[in-house]
């Protein structure tokens, strides 16, 4: 096929794709921008493990929350201005107001529905029994819990409730129990259940949508939708009425919610679990729900269930989820974000309180781990059980660094890298320990690699994941690397596994045993490492290539295009140079954005000549430290002619 026919058919997929994600679109899209702009995203919008998504707007803000199960802090407010890009802004509810809740996997908190009536937002959610946080301001701070009362009509509340609020201001508990319970009843001011209970009973009662579980409500033009769920990774389905009622014979059963699948390369093929889909100032509406991602061959279901943004397409008074795909898709029509894409955080350890994006997997846990008993580090203090302090990974594509002081003296006393699912069943840990002297040790679930640590008490240590394979190094100044040992396999982790792991999610950062230890700092994207283009999170006009020896990517069209890495961390001090990988049948130039193409930051131009075999071409950047999503920006002209491999940053 000529590269002018690879052109016609990328922009005919692109204008189909655009044709029905944005059908109220009155203007013609001037395709040339899209490969010059960020208009577009890819799900998921937010990585890693995000199960059974609610969703609030109010005014110009939305704010999202789901099932916390035994992770804490629970229940982790996101917020966004233009639902793409999230940040963390609160957590609701510590472990220490929390008692009565479990560390197992499978129990802790179920389904935070965020909610706002009568001047306060809410959070209803489920943990042996119905409970809700108040507060002014998603921000916190957060009430403590109160337990919603229920009676022998209304019966027991179960799990994954949500709120319906109509459009006299009135809510309503969405009430999920079971496989055969539905139910709705009013709210009152108090938060408590009032009125008389709406039973909907009916709806599963031949079990028609397998669990019908996490429902959601919306209204439009007089109708009221009903979403349930078939279960954790099952269908999503509406029906509707003209009016709240018992009757079964006024309610509609419309089907499925989402479009069949055209795209046969999507991972993402099962979302559901949505929230309550919404409408926006443009007449669009939206959703957001969750989806396992798994391939033909490769299943990376262990990382959890991640959230998608979907667009709702209405035909007539009949709503449709826009299929799944892997192509991008047009943004809300909302303000630019300088919120950054959904990563794993780095953390230099310098205040005096943990971040919010931070989480414990036990109880236990939370209460060892100090910022103060030695400022600039933080201090996990095990007792006879491993302790650790988490992250949601985000990506398939990085390399985690710390910086770690321990004095092991026995066996027991480890402390380093950590990535494990929730049950802590199958995990990954690259730490300084003891075994006839002073070891660096990689372990895995069925791999033990040593070499004797000759750095001392004090070292850095690192984990280059890419896609499945994992490789560990160590280093005594964090410039100069050691292998510790072959690369391994982390297939037995990313994989779906039973024990509820995959119901959580996997998790990446630091843990200590036997031994207090310390750390510096934690980084998971290091921008001084090299980083994979095919890693990209986001992109528009560019394709993945084969290689022999690594794979690239391309532009499709010749406006450019471009790709964003989510995420990278330069440092507290500027690197000095951009390090590109490439091969090249012709001349061009990659420009280097961090933030954003429009409104971030362009911090070099890398020119690439012709070569048939991969080369490093090197260009000067301008001052940039932190961390950053970085955009690299393919020139306009033939398209094809430069293959990007891989991108790092140079302090010299």
């Amino acid at each position: 096929m000529s590269n002018i026919c690879r052109l016609a058919a990328a922009l005919c997929l692109f204008t189909l794709n655009l044709a029905e994600v944005s059908a109220q679109q009155s203007k013609k899209t001037d395709s040339s921008a899209f490969y010059q702009s960020v208009k577009t995203y890819v799900n998921p919008v937010l990585p890693g493990d995000h199960p059974d998504p609610t969703l609030l707007k109010v005014g110009e803000d939305f704010y999202h929350c789901g099932s916390t199960f035994h992770f804490n802090p629970y229940l982790p407010i996101y917020h966004s201005k233009d639902l793409v890009h999230w940040e963390v802004i609160s957590r609701v509810l510590p472990a220490s107001k929390a008692a009565w809740v479990g560390d197992k996997p499978s129990g802790g908190i179920w389904q935070g529905a965020i909610t706002y009536f009568y001047g306060s937002y809410w959070i209803y959610f489920s943990a042996g029994g119905q409970w809700f946080c108040k507060a002014q301001s998603p921000k916190g701070p957060w009430s403590a819990p109160v337990e919603v009362k229920t009676n022998a009509v209304t019966g027991n509340l179960g799990y994954d409730n949500s709120i319906f609020v109509d459009d006299d201001g009135k809510p309503y508990m969405v009430i999920k129990n079971g496989q055969k319970v539905n139910r709705l009843q009013a709210l009152g001011q108090d938060g408590q259940l009032t009125d008389t209970v709406i039973n909907l009973d009916w709806i599963n009662a031949k079990l028609q949508y397998s669990w019908a579980e996490g429902p959601v409500m919306s209204k439009r033009n007089g109708y009221y939708y009903y979403f349930p769920a078939g279960d954790v990774s099952g269908g999503q389905y509406v029906m509707r009425t003209t009016a709240l009622t018992s009757d079964s014979t006024k309610w509609e059963r419309l089907g499925d919610f989402f479009k069949p699948i055209t795209d046969a390369a999507v991972g993402f093929r099962r979302p559901n679990h949505i929230s309550a889909p919404f409408m926006l100032n443009d007449g669009t509406w939206w959703t957001i729900g969750q989806s396992y991602e798994k391939y033909d061959r490769d299943d990376w279901s262990g990382t959890g269930r991640q959230t998608g943004l979907y667009q709702v397409i209405w035909e007539g008074d009949r709503p449709w989820g826009v299929a799944p795909t892997t192509q991008p898709l047009l943004m809300p029509n909302l303000p630019y974000s300088a919120i950054p894409w959904r990563s794993v955080t780095t953390d230099y350890f310098d205040g005096n309180e943990l971040g919010l994006w931070w989480h414990f997997l036990t109880k236990k846990a939370s209460a060892n781990c100090s910022l103060t008993d030695r400022r600039g580090w933080v201090r996990l203090k095990p007792d006879t059980t491993r302790t650790h302090l988490m992250q949601k990974e985000t990506d398939h594509f990085y390399t985690a660094i710390t910086r770690v002081e321990l004095n092991a003296t026995d066996t027991a006393a480890k402390a380093g890298l950590y990535l494990t699912n929730g049950n802590q069943r199958v995990t990954v840990r690259l730490y300084t320990g003891y075994a006839d002297g002073k070891q660096i040790i990689f372990r895995t679930d069925s791999v033990t690699q040593s070499i004797t640590n000759t750095f001392g008490d004090v070292v850095w240590l690192k984990i280059e994941r890419n896609g499945h394979m994992l490789q560990a190094y160590c280093s005594g100044d964090g410039e100069n690397w050691v292998t510790v040992g072959r690369t391994v396999s982390a297939v037995s982790l990313d994989k779906v596994q039973p024990n509820f792991n995959s119901w959580v999610g996997t998790s990446l950062g630091l843990f200590a045993e036997g031994k207090a230890a310390d750390f510096d700092l934690f980084i998971c994207k290091d921008g001084l490492s090299a980083l994979p283009a095919t890693g990209y999170s986001n992109y528009f006009g560019v394709r993945k290539i084969k290689g022999e020896v690594a794979d690239g990517v391309t532009n499709t069209s010749t406006y450019g295009g471009w790709l964003m890495l989510s995420g990278v961390e330069f440092g507290k001090q500027s690197p000095a140079v951009a390090e590109l990988t490439a091969t090249a049948t012709g001349n061009g130039t990659i420009e280097v954005w961090i933030d954003d193409l429009k409104h971030g930051k362009l911090i070099a131009k890398v020119p690439v000549t012709s070569t048939a075999v991969a080369k490093v071409f090197n260009a000067t950047i301008k001052n940039v430290t932190g961390q950053h999503d970085v955009f690299l920006k393919f020139p306009t002209g033939k398209p094809g002619q430069i293959v990007i491999k891989s991108i790092k940053f140079k302090s010299k």
